[in-house]
C-alpha cells in the first residue's frame, strides 16, 4: 500500500492536510484548541519526544543576539481527542488491515466508558480494493466502485479520518500495559503536516510500496501496478499508445516483469485489451508462472495466455532497462554500430536486457513501448523509526514488524501490526503471504484483540484460514480454486461470476455493497441486452 516518508514542512506551521466532515477552521479549533496553553498545564507522554526533536535553538547574527523562539514555534500542534478518559486507538494505513480493523471496532459491543476513540490515518482520500484494479484497465468497473472515499465509508461511524502521511513513530509502551513504570500513553505519531498524535493503542497497517530500485532503469522507465494512481497511469499510457498506433501496422509492445499472480493477471488483462494491436511479453525468473498457485489456477492461466499469444520468457531476470534514444546516443558517441534492430529512435521506447537464470538459455534484448513492474515490495516501517533509536521496533530483514500470535509487536504490547507491516508465521514456520485475504482476516482478529486488551480479557491467537485463491484473466474470465473442495477449479464465465460475488461480499460496508451490486447488475443487464441484439442482427442479416 505505496505510501509515506517525504520530508515534512516546517514543524507547527501547517495543519494536517484534510479532515473530513465539517469546516476545516472549526475542526482545527476543536482538535487543537490553544495547544501551547495546554502544554503548560502539565507534562504528557510526548514531552520528552517534543523536546528531543523539536526544541532546537535558532542562531542568528542580527545585532549579535539570538532571536527568541516562542513555545508555539518549537512545539508541534497536538491532536486533541474528544474524550479525555476514553481509550485512544490510532490506526495507520487505510487498506484491508487498517480500514477493516476500524470497522470491526465499530461493530463490537462496548461498555460506555470503554468504547475507544478511533483515528484512521492514510495518505489517500480513497480506500482501494486492490484485487480489482485490473478491472479498471478492462473497463469492467468504475473507479468509485473499487475505490470509494473514506469520508463515504466512515460517514455513519464514530471513526475519524485524517488524510496525511506518517513521518515518525515514537512508542512508549516498552514496560507493558501494567506495572509501576507504565507510561501515561502508548506513544506518539508525528504526521508529515506537523500534527502530533498521542495514542493508547496503535495499529500498524501501512502496507508496502513497489520496489523499483533493484534493477538499473526500472525506477525511471517502468510503471508499477499496486495503487489506484498506478492503475490510472497505466491506463493513460495505454490510451496514448492506442491513439498513437491507430491505423498503423506497428503493434504496441508491452513487457510485464514478473509472473506471479499480479504479473499474470496484468498480462492477461492487457493482452485482451490490445488484442491483435499489441504484443505482450511476460518475464519471470522462475521456470513456471505463479509457482505458489494451485495447479488448476496455473493451468487455466497458461491456457488463457497461450490463446492470447502472450510470450512467456521464463528463467530470465531483467539486468537493466534503458531508453532506446539513450542506447543509440551511447552507440553514436562510441562509434559502435549495433547490428540488432532495436527500432527507430523514439523516446517512449525502451530496451530490456535479459540475463538467463537457468542453464541452456541465451541472453536476450527486448524492445517495449511500456514496461510494467510487478516484482518486489518494501514495507514502510523502517522509514518511520526515530533517527536516535533506529531499532526501537523489532523488524525482520524485509522491514516487517515481528509479532506474536496475537498480532502484537514483540516488546510493544500496545502496538498491533497487520498485513505487509507484519511478519507472522503459520504453524509450519513459514511467513504468511502479504495478500488481501490474510490482511482481511487479521483485521478481524486485531479488532477483537483490541477489545479484549482494553477490557482486560484474554487475547486470541491468530490462525489463518486459507479460503482458496482467485485470479482474473480478463473480461468474463477468471480462475477460482476454493479450498473446501480439493482439486476443483472454476474457470471462464463461472469463475468470473464467482470471483465478483466473493469480492462484492468483501466490500467494506453494507451501503457500499448495495450500491456496487446494483451497478454491476444494471451493467450486466445492459451487456446481455446488447449481446442479444447483436446476435439477432446477425441471424436476421444471414437469413
Amino acid at each position: 500500500m505505496a505510501f509515506f516518508a517525504s520530508s515534512a514542512s516546517a514543524v507547527g506551521a501547517l495543519p494536517f492536510n484534510r479532515i473530513f466532515g465539517g469546516g476545516i477552521g472549526k475542526k482545527w479549533n476543536r482538535l487543537c484548541p490553544d495547544y501551547s496553553t495546554r502544554l503548560r498545564a502539565g507534562p504528557s507522554c510526548s514531552s520528552r519526544f517534543r523536546t528531543s526533536i523539536f526544541a532546537s535553538a535558532a542562531t542568528g547574527k542580527a545585532g549579535g543576539a539570538v532571536p527568541e523562539i516562542s513555545q508555539a514555534d518549537k512545539t508541534p500542534p497536538i491532536y486533541s481527542w474528544p474524550h479525555k478518559k476514553k481509550p485512544r486507538v490510532c490506526i495507520l494505513g487505510g487498506g484491508f488491515g487498517g480500514l477493516y480493523t476500524a470497522l470491526r471496532l465499530e461493530s463490537l459491543v462496548w461498555p460506555d466508558d470503554k468504547k475507544p476513540q478511533v483515528l484512521l490515518v492514510d495518505q489517500s482520500e480513497r480506500f482501494v480494493f486492490k484485487p480489482m484494479l485490473y478491472e479498471l484497465l478492462s473497463g469492467e468497473v468504475d473507479a468509485w466502485e473499487i475505490a470509494p472515499r473514506f469520508s463515504e465509508l466512515l460517514a455513519n461511524t464514530g471513526v475519524q479520518f485524517f488524510q496525511d502521511r506518517v513521518k515518525l513513530l515514537h512508542p512508549s509502551d516498552h514496560w507493558g500495559t501494567d506495572g509501576p513504570k507504565q507510561s501515561s500513553c502508548g506513544g506518539t505519531v508525528l504526521l508529515e503536516s506537523g500534527l502530533l498524535i498521542e495514542y493508547d493503542w496503535l495499529v500498524l497497517a501501512l502496507g508496502a510500496e513497489a520496489k523499483l530500485d533493484i534493477v538499473p532503469g526500472a525506477l525511471e522507465f517502468a510503471l508499477p501496478f499496486s495503487t489506484l494512481e498506478d492503475a490510472c497511469k497505466v491506463d493513460k499510457k495505454l490510451r496514448a499508445l492506442e491513439r498513437r498506433n491507430f491505423g498503423k501496422d506497428s503493434p504496441i509492445r508491452v513487457a510485464v516483469v514478473g509472473c506471479g499472480y499480479s504479473g499474470v493477471e496484468l498480462a492477461a488483462t492487457v493482452s485482451e485489451r490490445l488484442q491483435d494491436r499489441g504484443i505482450v511479453q511476460a518475464i519471470n525468473v522462475e521456470t513456471m508462472i505463479c509457482p505458489t498457485a494451485p495447479a488448476g489456477n496455473r493451468e487455466a492461466a497458461l491456457k488463457v495466455l497461450s490463446s492470447r499469444k502472450v510470450q512467456l520468457l521464463l528463467g530470465y531476470f531483467v539486468r537493466c532497462i534503458k531508453r532506446v534514444s539513450d542506447v543509440e546516443a551511447s552507440a553514436d558517441a562510441t562509434g559502435i554500430t549495433e547490428s540488432q534492430d532495436i527500432g527507430a529512435c523514439n523516446s517512449e521506447k525502451y530496451v530490456l536486457e535479459l540475463q538467463p537464470a537457468e542453464k541452456g538459455l541465451k541472453s536476450q534484448i527486448l524492445e517495449a513501448d511500456l514496461v510494467l513492474w510487478t516484482v518486489g515490495a518494501q514495507p514502510l516501517l523502517p522509514e518511520l523509526e526515530p533517527c536516535d533509536k533506529p531499532h526501537e521496533l523489532p523488524l525482520n530483514a524485509r522491514g516487517q514488524a515481528e509479532t506474536d500470535e496475537t498480532l502484537r509487536v514483540k516488546g510493544h504490547p500496545r502496538i498491533f501490526a497487520l498485513g505487509d507491516s507484519s511478519a507472522l508465521r503459520d504453524s509450519t514456520g513459514r511467513l504468511l503471504p502479504a495478500t488481501a485475504q490474510v490482511a482481511f482476516q487479521q483485521a478481524d482478529f486485531a479488532g477483537w484483540n483490541l477489545w479484549a486488551a482494553i477490557n482486560h480479557r484474554p487475547l486470541l491467537p491468530f490462525r489463518f484460514q486459507n479460503l482458496g485463491e482467485m485470479m482474473t484473466l480478463g473480461r468474463n474470465d477468471a480462475a477460482v480454486s476454493p479450498s473446501f473442495i480439493e482439486g476443483l477449479t472454476l474457470e471462464g464465465p463461472i469463475g468470473h461470476a464467482s470471483r465478483k460475488i466473493a469480492y462484492l461480499i468483501r466490500l467494506p460496508t453494507e451501503e457500499h455493497r448495495f450500491r456496487v451490486g446494483l451497478s454491476w447488475f444494471a451493467r450486466s443487464v445492459i451487456d446481455s441486452v446488447a449481446s442479444l441484439q447483436s446476435t439477432l442482427t446477425k441471424v436476421l442479416s444471414g437469413s
